[in-house]
């Protein structure tokens, strides 16, 4: 039988040798193999083969040499996505199994180049699992994923005209989004959080809670303010965890930015003591910041986080919460460079990413990896799974958002070219006293732009600004001791911010906290700095954590 070979390799290098048939494809090239009656042929085994990792999937042992027909479908509709999902799904008609090791022949086999991080119980060369669920199948241990899906609004699709959006070609952003299924499915993780979720379309959000639903999540979405078109999605296996309880925070800010709060139970006890069990309890955050357009927007950004926090730590006090741990996921839009990290870093946040692999907060693994390829062409990380575990010792947050206040200022009057000696002047003002005064340090914020302008510090934030360095509150701070204070902040690292005495007075109990047991980057290439041009499944990865649960000694809070 005489059969046409169909190559696709992207939107813009279309290659169509099949009569009358036009497909459009992702970015991963496919071959299939067709026969003129429009039916899909192969000899056995079928392989699907991961040709950038060289890893191979699934192997069907079939019972016939035709696997399904597509002559009752108006072929130009069909997506080589749908195509590939028909064949896997009929694939499981035929003793559908996990492959072993071995060749693959070029010829008949249904190949797939899929660089966007989609698996399914993957295996190495081997023969042993390396996915994270099959490595992690620890019942007590808990899996977090957070994944910026670029909502079709925003991904460009044509480099001429950058104002076509994905939006405007179902085909392309329905297929996108299967294949973002399939890839988060393929993971199964304890909690999914996604963010550019597009809640203004009901198809995509039905297609959504359909997939998700009928994987045993119960989903909770959140559109951002003033009707952007896109939110947040979180997702809960309801086998692994139960809900206590879940909120909305609203920024209400020029980014129109939310956040959502989930109090979590797991639903199996943790075992204590041959006599007693329990069952952990944690809270976890879903949140995308602004992004940084340009310096005048740290304050905005850094006010965001201190609202999350300052959320968090009310719930925990008018639920009267016993110390727990705190998960903090998403797309931050800022690196571990960035003054955000160090506020977090200051809070007793770590990233679970950074720990798994050992790496510190110093400049040399600052750019280890990368997770976003931004609309500027930069690639950078800014996507994290944060913990705080119980027994963290942290500063109070008005101090530390002050130290935070202070770097913008430091990088403000470092744009300006004003040396350090400077940079004291320039705070003292016009001011002939050997002092720093409310109103000369006012006017100085005022010159670099973090007061007086629409995303500044506001009235009540200055005065907490002012009250962190006028410890005695009359005023007026001696000049000397002011810059002692200010350059003990902006000489310190992240690792110091965070070196603090526990105190001693207060009560010690046991608690249940977290211990990052791994974490994983996908694709894989960008745990190395790299960004694959054939990715595009998002402009940023999807980031995998594993918990394992770890008893710990803290204080009541």
């Amino acid at each position: 039988m005489s059969e046409h070979t169909l190559l696709l390799r992207s939107y813009h290098n279309l290659s169509c040798l099949v009569p009358s048939l036009s497909l459009f494809s992702p970015s991963p090239p496919i071959q299939i193999s067709l026969s003129p009656s429009l039916s899909l042929h192969y000899t056995t085994p079928i392989y699907i083969y991961h040709h950038h990792t060289r890893h191979r999937y699934y192997r069907a042992v079939p019972k016939t040499d035709k696997i399904t027909t597509f002559s009752s479908i108006p072929l130009p509709l069909l997506t080589v996505a749908r195509i590939f999902r028909m064949v896997v799904a009929a694939g499981s008609k035929f003793n559908l199994r996990r492959g072993n090791s071995g060749s693959c022949s070029s010829h008949n086999n249904v190949v797939i180049n899929d660089c966007d991080g989609g698996e399914f119980s993957r295996i190495n060369k081997s023969g042993c699992y390396s996915s994270m669920v099959e490595v992690d199948k620890d019942p007590s241990c808990v899996s977090f994923t957070t994944f910026n899906i670029l909502a079709p609004i925003y991904k460009r699709i044509d480099p001429q005209n950058q104002g076509v959006r994905e939006s405007d070609c179902r085909s392309f952003w329905l297929a996108r989004n299967q294949r973002i299924l399939d890839s988060l499915l393929s993971e199964s993780s304890s909690i999914m959080c996604l963010q550019e979720f597009w809640v203004g379309n009901e198809e995509l959000v039905h297609m959504y809670e359909e997939r998700l639903g009928d994987a045993g999540y119960q989903l909770f979405k959140l559109a951002r303010t003033n009707n952007r078109g896109d939110g947040l999605l979180t997702a809960i296996r309801k086998d692994h965890l139960s809900i206590v309880n879940y909120r909305e925070l609203l920024f209400n800010d020029c980014g129109d930015r939310v956040a959502q709060l989930l109090h979590v139970q797991s639903v199996n006890p943790i075992l204590q003591n041959q006599k007693d069990s329990l069952n952990q309890e944690f809270l976890i955050v879903n949140t995308h910041l602004l992004f940084p357009h340009d310096s005048s927007l740290s304050i905005v950004r850094l006010d965001q986080v201190y609202q999350i926090l300052e959320y968090v730590e009310r719930y925990q006090r008018e639920n009267r919460l016993k110390p727990m741990p705190i998960i903090l996921c998403g797309d931050w839009n800022g690196s571990k460079r960035g003054h955000v990290y160090k506020f977090l870093r200051s809070q007793g946040f770590i990233s679970s990413y950074d720990i798994a692999n050992q790496y510190t907060d110093s400049y040399a693994d600052a750019h280890k990896w990368v997770s976003h390829r931004n609309h500027r062409g930069n690639i950078c990380g800014v996507d994290f799974i944060w913990l705080c575990n119980p027994n963290q010792a942290r500063k109070p947050m008005k101090t530390s958002w002050a130290e935070a206040v202070f770097s913008i200022l430091k990088f403000q009057l470092r744009k300006a070219s004003l040396s350090e000696d400077d940079a004291f002047t320039f705070l003292k003002g016009d001011n002939c006293a050997d002092s720093v005064t409310y109103f000369s340090f006012s006017e100085a914020l005022r010159k670099v732009k973090l007061i007086g302008v629409p995303y500044g510090l506001c009235f009540q934030q200055l005065q907490d600004l002012w009250n962190q360095v006028d410890v005695d509150g009359n005023g007026v701070i001696d000049f000397e001791k002011f810059k002692v204070y200010i350059q003990k902040i902006w000489n310190s690292t992240c690792s110091e911010h965070v070196c603090m005495e526990d105190s001693n007075t207060e009560q010690e109990h046991e608690a249940v906290g977290f211990k990052v047991k791994n974490a994983m980057l996908f694709p894989r290439e960008m745990e190395k700095g790299l960004w694959p041009e054939d990715y595009s499944l998002s402009d940023h990865a999807r980031l995998t954590c594993v918990f394992s649960p770890a008893k710990m000694s803290c204080s009541s809070l």
